[in-house]
C-alpha cells in the first residue's frame, strides 16, 4: 500500500525512524534519597501476645509477622511465600486465623495475638500439637507451626457453625467430613505433601473417625 501511494520504504529511513522514536522515551530518573518529612514515623503499638502485654514502637509499614519475628523474636511463625498464599505465617488474633504476613502490626493495637509459642510447650503440647508428633504431621516441618494453628482455629470454626464453599447447608450444623477438613485447610500448603498424615491428626482431635 505505501508503494502505491508513492513511497518507498528504506533501510536509512527505518533507521532514522527508529532513532526518533527512541529518543522520546522518558529515562529513569536518579535515585535520591527521600526527604526526611517522606519518611513514615514510628507508631505505638501494644498488643497481648501469648498472655502478655507487648509495647512496640514500629514503622506503621511492618506486617504483623516481622513484628512477631524480628520484634518479639517469636520465631515459630515462618515467613514461607511473604504473599498469603502458603499459610506458613498463620496466627490467631482474638480467635480468629489469619496470614500474618498479609497484615500490618499496627492494625491490631488492643488484640489479643496467639502464636505456635502459646499452645503449647514441650512437656504440655497442645491436643493438636501432640496429634501431629503422633501421626507424623510433618516432614520437613517449615509448614508445621502454620498448619496446627490453622487447624486449632477451623475446628473452631465448625464448633461456631462457620460454614465454608463447600457446606451443603449454611443453616444445618456444620459436619466435619473429607471435604470440609480439606476445604478449610486449603490455604495451608505442605510442600513435602504429609498432608495424608495432617488429615490424620486433625480428624484424631476432633473424633472424625469417617474422615479420609
Amino acid at each position: 500500500m505505501t508503494e502505491a501511494n508513492g513511497f518507498r520504504p528504506t533501510r536509512r529511513g527505518a533507521l532514522v525512524s527508529g532513532a526518533a522514536a527512541a529518543s522520546t522515551v522518558t529515562l529513569p530518573v536518579e535515585a535520591r534519597p527521600l526527604p526526611a518529612e517522606a519518611v513514615p514515623a514510628t507508631m505505638p503499638v501494644t498488643f497481648t501476645v501469648n498472655g502478655k502485654r507487648r509495647e512496640l514502637d514500629l514503622d506503621p509499614r511492618v506486617t504483623l509477622l516481622d513484628a512477631l519475628r524480628e520484634h518479639l523474636h517469636l520465631t515459630g511463625s515462618k515467613k514461607g511465600c511473604d504473599h498469603g498464599q502458603c499459610g506458613a505465617c498463620t496466627v490467631m488474633v482474638d480467635g480468629k486465623r489469619i496470614n500474618s504476613c498479609l497484615t500490618l502490626a499496627v492494625m491490631h493495637d488492643g488484640d489479643a495475638i496467639t502464636t505456635i509459642e502459646g499452645l503449647g510447650k514441650p512437656g504440655d503440647l497442645h491436643p493438636m500439637q501432640a496429634a501431629f508428633v503422633k501421626h507424623d504431621g510433618y516432614q520437613c516441618g517449615y509448614c508445621t507451626p502454620g498448619q496446627i494453628m490453622a487447624a486449632v482455629a477451623m475446628l473452631q470454626e465448625i464448633r461456631d457453625g462457620v460454614p465454608s464453599y463447600v457446606s451443603n447447608d449454611l443453616n444445618a450444623t456444620t459436619r466435619l467430613d473429607a471435604h470440609e477438613l480439606r476445604e478449610r485447610m486449603s490455604g495451608n500448603i505442605c510442600r513435602c505433601a504429609a498432608y495424608s498424615n495432617i488429615v490424620a491428626a486433625i480428624a484424631d482431635v476432633a473424633g472424625a473417625e469417617d474422615v479420609a
